[in-house]
């Protein structure tokens, strides 16, 4: 498969929008959502937390997250201020 470049605003935006359908996935009443997946596709219920995982992974390879979402834990080394070396 071909690499395919994007402009870094495009990948913002895409970025964006795929953090904000993960962000409704997991604030949506999962019964609810489950039910209309399963009555719009042929996808199982438990497709959803797939679907889940899958956005955040984008989100991360797009370079818009740390990873915390994805890995389950916070990647404290981007966030601790540079100190010099002696």
């Amino acid at each position: 498969m071909p690499d395919i470049a994007l402009e870094h605003s495009d990948a913002t935006e895409l970025a964006e929008l795929l953090t904000f359908l993960a962000d409704w996935i997991s604030s949506t009443d999962a019964g609810a959502l489950a039910d209309s997946l399963t009555a719009s596709s042929p996808a199982p219920a438990t497709y959803l937390t797939t679907l889940h995982a899958d956005l955040q992974r984008f989100v991360f390879l797009l370079g818009a997250s740390d990873g915390e979402d994805l890995f389950g834990h916070h990647n404290d080394q981007l966030n601790e201020p540079r100190t010099a070396r002696p």
